[in-house]
């Protein structure tokens, strides 16, 4: 195990030092936009006055630039601010942040919103959220503010040569099909609920499109099934196997989609980054990662792994990113496409 981890990390080293050669030329062009949930979120609940899901707490942010929160719901940076730094561009700002006038939108916007998911019931016990639906008619208002500034063929082409990254699936099940409380749960079957969100994931990947997004990486589902609200629910702490095998199956499903939207779709590029594997092993194996002692240990100290609901601290971050190969393998395709 020690042998591959260490291949996955001299990868990594690889695609880092091989984009920094590329020189800045080639990276100042670069612009991503990020949709998702609270674990990509940047601050945009910071601006829903009557929003339950916020992380502007003492305690979020202690090892990010300044120490104070942000409204990143982690300890430091999220997965896409380490990839922006590792691309060599700043990492996008909040939508909601941003003066739609601003020049700051040509170089790309975060969309994502704690709490948000696929469908628009989820998290509705946070009051206020962007739902992925929200967060697309954002970025269709982003996309005309853009065009009216720079034209239709320079926007088409802004558009076309950007990069998308989207980890939105979580909250669909932790804030809504796994709570016995709300009538997803009770009215679907599994095979039902999962059809639905790949239906309804299809036809907002297929806006995406529509509206100028060529290159899109999809952020696959963690082990739920781990994450603390859920292995309470088990007499021995352990994690639930039937929410994982959910999700991988879920996982599996998007994988299939994207495949068949880059047939459907002309010169459309979607990709799948797969770190499930590799959070599982984190939990299963702490001690292959560093100088961790149990997991039990680390969910107590509530400060690498997991939070004590779900999200992740910035260690855990960067150790996904440089040791996961699907990770690796965004940064090779984005190696390529900033080079075309």
């Amino acid at each position: 195990m020690k042998i591959v981890i260490m291949q996955r990390v001299v990868f990594s080293v690889f695609v880092f030092s091989s984009l920094a050669a590329m020189g800045s030329s080639a990276t100042t062009k670069l612009v991503t936009y990020i949709f998702g949930d609270s674990l990509t979120d940047v601050g945009n609940n910071n601006f829903l006055q009557y929003s339950l899901a916020k992380s502007n707490y003492p305690w979020y942010g202690i090892d990010y630039s300044g120490g104070q929160a942000t409204g990143r719901f982690t300890n430091g940076r999220t997965i896409g601010d380490i990839i922006s730094a590792k691309l060599g561009i700043p990492s996008p700002p909040a939508y909601l942040s941003v003066s739609q006038n601003s020049d700051a939108l040509l170089k790309g916007v975060n969309y994502a919103s704690g709490g948000a998911g696929i469908l628009n019931d989820t998290g509705l016990y946070f009051i206020q959220r962007l739902s992925f639906d929200d967060q697309i008619n954002n970025f269709k208002r982003t996309k005309d503010v853009i065009t009216a500034r720079i034209g239709e063929a320079a926007a088409i082409k802004h558009f076309n040569d950007a990069m998308y990254f989207i980890g939105i699936g979580s909250n669909d099940y932790v804030n809504n099909f796994l709570q016995p409380f709300l009538a997803d749960g009770q009215q679907y079957t599994h095979d039902e609920f999962v059809e639905l969100l790949i239906s309804t994931l299809d036809q907002q990947l297929s806006i995406l499109y529509q509206l100028g997004a060529r290159k899109m990486v999809f952020h696959g589902v963690g082990p739920l099934g781990c994450i603390p609200s859920q292995r309470v629910k088990s007499k021995t702490g352990q994690c639930l196997k039937r929410v994982n095998e959910w999700i991988l199956e879920f996982n599996s499903k998007v994988q299939k989609l994207l495949n068949t939207l880059n047939h459907r779709l002309p010169n459309s590029k979607l990709i799948f980054a797969d770190t499930y594997p590799l959070v599982l092993d984190l939990i299963n194996n702490p001690t292959t990662y560093g100088n961790l002692k149990s997991y039990n240990q680390i969910l107590k100290k509530q400060s690498f792994i997991l939070s004590k609901f779900i999200h992740s601290s910035f260690n855990c971050y960067y150790l996904i990113l440089t040791t996961n190969y699907m990770i690796t393998q965004v940064l090779r395709f984005q190696i390529h496409l900033v080079a075309m």
